[in-house]
């Protein structure tokens, strides 16, 4: 089987008047889906809970957008058995027709591209192009995994020992489960399962309660495109009613998951420990946030910078791991970099993301807009606030895009993840004293340099200690197959997504060698 070379998706253009009329076509018929009743999928089956929840518009919170199953412990386990009794089939199909049905899902995305981009409208806040963006690398992730199946399906060939025949096979792993976020409720969804699924293994989808819709969407189309029924488990519901069962039951062999530190932590904790009957150790794959910086030096374009810091902080009102949250700035550039970033703040626009026009639109929920406020008001007492510090007007949950000034680097909103719209900057000696503040953090995801000084980013190479590195530009949107996405220390198991290694979470090697 030969496939052209991967490329990364094109992102649509909505300024274009066909590409706007499209998308608000899309968001009008998913519109008149909202509060429909989504089931659980068992064995192929959908199954009815008893008791049920609903997600909602954080735009307009009292708009439900869909109702969704609060799984049973009993029906987890069954979950599990029925994924586990279908591993020996789904691992046994070629590895060819396994490759098919995930480009067939990356057709079914395509063709269907704004009407997943409306669901993360409505569900997740996101603006168009956040939403564009997100579909999109869910797009890249089933083209680039498929690609990268063929490859692991034939390995480079072994040394050959003198009457022997030497081989390596790469064989799945078993049942996995999958805990996506709310952030990138499709493309790490998206990325994660099919990685899972394209190397053989049959998978639990447990969705974030706060996207769940966009979940259930996504595993409607898998079985479209053709992965049986028995080989995805979809289980929304409580992480406390089900979530720990489903990490320690002995029948699954690895968990995928992205989230905050402390879940991914507790994951790691419980997949540690064996149960009764289980014969492996549990492979964990968990990406856990950051704390991440971007140091601007005096010798760049300071123009430049600032607009890198601007969207790195603020794209999805700071909702991202990869999300800005410390500007690191020379201290002979500070005021000037302060000015300019505090003018272009004032400029964003926030409401409802339906409305293209809007570039900032909801934090995901009351309880994530009572933490960032807190964590304003933390802030107000460590350092100067220079732009926002409030609610924003609306019924949804808007918060004003945050910038303090001089926060030193033991300050709480220096070192603790906010995930919301708030930046901290603080002054830097010189270059090496910035990366002594950049690199003064439990976690190490990504980060970014403005400078033209070739020995100051080679500096920043080396000792600048993140798991994605970028020289004179933003933090965010790293690129499948370009930008290997995954991160240090708290930040999570150092898995790189999007990479031509990152299957290899999913596969185990077996060694054959046979006497001639």
């Amino acid at each position: 089987m030969t496939l052209p070379p991967f490329r990364n998706e094109a992102y649509a253009d909505f300024s274009h008047p066909e590409n706007r009329a499209g998308m608000e076509r899309a968001l009008a018929a998913v519109r008149r889906q909202l509060g429909h009743e989504y089931r659980l999928l068992i064995c192929g089956e959908r199954v009815a809970a008893g008791q049920t929840f609903v997600s909602r518009n954080p735009s307009a919170p009292a708009e439900v957008v869909g109702l969704h199953q609060k799984a049973t412990p009993e029906m987890a386990q069954r979950a599990i058995e029925e994924a586990y009794a279908f591993f020996p089939d789904w691992s046994a199909t070629p590895v060819a027709r396994r490759v098919e049905v995930i480009l067939r899902a990356a057709a079914l995305l395509r063709e269907r591209k704004c009407e997943f981009n409306s669901w993360m409208v409505l569900e997740a806040g996101k603006n168009w192009a956040e939403a564009e963006a997100d579909t999109s690398e869910a797009i890249d992730f089933c083209e680039y995994y498929a690609r990268q199946m063929l490859q692991w399906a034939h390995p480079e060939p072994l040394l050959q020992l003198p009457g022997e025949i030497d081989e390596l096979r790469y064989l799945p792993l078993g049942v996995g489960v999958i805990i996506p976020p709310w952030n990138f409720p499709l493309a790490i969804l998206c990325g994660m399962t099919t990685a899972a699924l394209v190397a053989g293994n049959t998978v639990i989808v447990k969705p974030s309660s706060e996207t769940p819709t966009i979940a259930a969407q996504f595993v409607d189309l898998l079985l479209d495109a053709g992965v049986p029924p028995r080989a995805v488990q979809f289980v929304s519901g409580s992480g406390a009613t089900i979530g720990d069962l489903l990490v320690r039951h002995p029948k699954t062999r690895f968990i995928s998951f992205t989230g905050s530190r402390e879940v991914g932590l507790h994951i790691n904790e419980l997949a540690a420990k064996p149960q009764p009957g289980q014969i492996w150790i549990k492979r964990v794959v968990a990406e856990m946030g950051g704390k991440d910086a971007i140091i601007v030096d005096h010798e760049t374009d300071l123009d430049t910078a600032v607009q890198g810091v601007l969207v790195s902080a603020f794209g999805y009102q700071g909702q991202k791991c990869s999300a800005c949250s410390r500007a690191i700035v020379d201290q002979s550039v500070y005021s000037e970099f302060l000015d300019k970033l505090q003018a272009r703040v004032a400029r964003l626009t926030i409401g409802p993301p339906e409305d293209p026009a809007n570039y900032l639109g909801p934090v995901i929920s009351a309880a994530a807009e009572q933490t960032i406020l807190a964590y304003i008001e933390k802030g107000k007492q460590e350092g100067r606030l220079i732009a926002g510090g409030a609610k924003a007007p609306g019924d949804g949950y808007f918060i004003q895009p945050t910038v303090f000034a001089d926060i030193p680097p033991e300050a709480t909103i220096f070192q603790e993840e906010i995930f919301g719209p708030v930046l901290a900057v603080t002054p830097a000696r010189d270059f090496e004293h910035a990366l002594e503040l950049a690199n003064n953090s439990q976690y190490g995801l990504t980060g970014a340099v403005y400078t033209k000084n070739r020995a100051k980013i080679d500096a920043a190479r080396d000792r600048f200690h993140v798991g994605n590195l970028y020289i004179n530009r933003k933090c965010t949107g790293a690129m499948v197959g370009a930008h290997p996405f995954g991160g240090f220390n708290m930040s999570g198991t150092d898995s790189k997504a999007g990479g031509p290694d990152y299957l290899l979470q999913f596969l185990q090697a077996k060694s054959i060698a046979e006497k001639v």
